[in-house]
């Protein structure tokens, strides 16, 4: 087991336990906030492989997972078909309503959900969820609300971290580690 899943608290165990939608944020969560403009003004962005592997790992796992974001993005729309990630929500400027929407459609409650983020547009989701998680350089508040904060910045391996922790608290990592034997 990574060491940063070494003595948690039982009550973020059992939040982590019965989580069954992770939803992310993605700019400063998925990637590192920054924004890239090439010269003709088309936006990319740069993931992290690692997360990936692991949202991939989630969705294998019966976890969904969903991006929730407030800006529209074509690399995120991209990288979220490379990943298979059916729920993708770009241009929400009310990242709860969203939430509760797509909780609703999936027939899930509030304490199912993860939402992870890293700052303020991120609060009002984390606010109604059973695991809000905040990436390491999340802005004070955001890590104030969270249940539990990455060692890892957003874009560099923190979703990572988080999956790790859901598929750890539900008794699914140490088969996840065996499967690459």
């Amino acid at each position: 087991m990574p060491n940063y899943l070494a003595d948690l608290p039982a009550p973020l165990l059992t939040r982590a336990a019965g989580i069954r939608l992770a939803a992310f944020d993605v700019d400063g969560t998925l990637t590192d906030g920054r924004l890239y403009y090439d010269e003709s003004g088309h936006e990319t962005k740069v993931f992290h492989v690692h997360d990936g592997l692991g949202l991939k790992r989630l969705q294998a796992n019966g976890v969904q997972v969903a991006f929730i974001t407030a800006r529209i993005s074509h690399p995120v729309a991209l990288r979220a078909e490379e990943l298979d990630i059916a729920h993708v929500y770009q241009g929400q400027g009310d990242k709860r309503t969203c939430l509760l929407q797509l909780l609703e459609a999936l027939k899930l409650t509030p304490e199912q959900a993860a939402f992870v983020g890293d700052d303020l547009p991120d609060l009002p989701p984390m606010h109604i969820a059973g695991l809000a998680v905040a990436v390491a350089n999340a802005h004070p508040w955001v890590a104030e609300a969270a249940h539990w904060q990455t060692r890892l910045a957003g874009g560099n391996g923190a979703v990572r971290e988080v999956c790790d922790l859901i598929l750890h608290a539900q008794g699914k990592l140490a088969a996840e580690r065996d499967r690459w034997k």
